[in-house]
């Protein structure tokens, strides 16, 4: 029985060489712009989705936000080396460690009185942290901002087809109403969009 239904389904299937195919393409089988895709593309690499949906001035706003980002990120770092360094060789007791030599300001302490190196010590504790936080935050607003670029992909993506014609307007006129047998005055609004 099942080979009878196969071979009965493949006889109406079969057509003449002659005979050409009209394939018309219907409304319900359009392609729909993705926000999916949008996102995955988006995240797959910065910038893609933005193309994907053809908003392409985007992309490089994408691109300088993470440069910036990444600049600021990678000079907190190295000044927080710098100090990192710095704050080492001014507490171990090898004379020929001079980091903190590097630093500006240096000069000004007389690194020979107790005092003005604990000074220094203390200040270069102070930078250690400031440098090492703030790294850290734009390490933070990095993800961010690659998030930020993957929510732009898919809502852009979802706002694609969106029409916003040209007709956008709010109409009011004063007018009445019966109601209750009694004459009522009212202001009637028609949005047109």
């Amino acid at each position: 029985m099942f080979l009878l239904v196969i071979s009965k389904n493949m006889h109406a299937q079969i057509t003449d060489a002659d005979t050409v195919m009209a394939v018309t393409k219907n409304a319900d089988t359009e392609e729909i712009h993705s926000p999916k895709k949008a996102a995955v593309y988006s995240a797959i690499l910065p910038g893609l989705g933005q193309a994907y949906n053809k908003k392409y001035w985007k992309i490089p706003l994408v691109y300088a936000s993470f440069g910036v980002i990444g600049y600021f990120a990678n000079w907190n770092n190295s000044n927080y080396k710098l100090t990192k360094t710095a704050y080492i060789h001014l507490n171990d007791d090898d004379d020929t460690t001079t980091g903190y030599m590097k630093l500006k300001g240096v000069e000004n302490y007389d690194l020979d009185n107790p005092n003005h190196r604990a000074i220094l010590s203390a200040a270069l504790i102070r930078y250690q942290s400031y440098y090492r936080r703030n790294r850290d935050l734009l390490f933070i607003v990095m993800v961010a901002a690659y998030g930020l670029n993957i929510i732009d992909a898919s809502v852009d993506a979802h706002l694609f087809n969106f029409d916003i014609s040209d007709d956008l307007s709010i109409n009011w006129q004063p007018s009445m109403l019966k109601i209750n047998n009694e004459l009522a005055y009212c202001i009637n609004f028609s949005l047109n969009f």
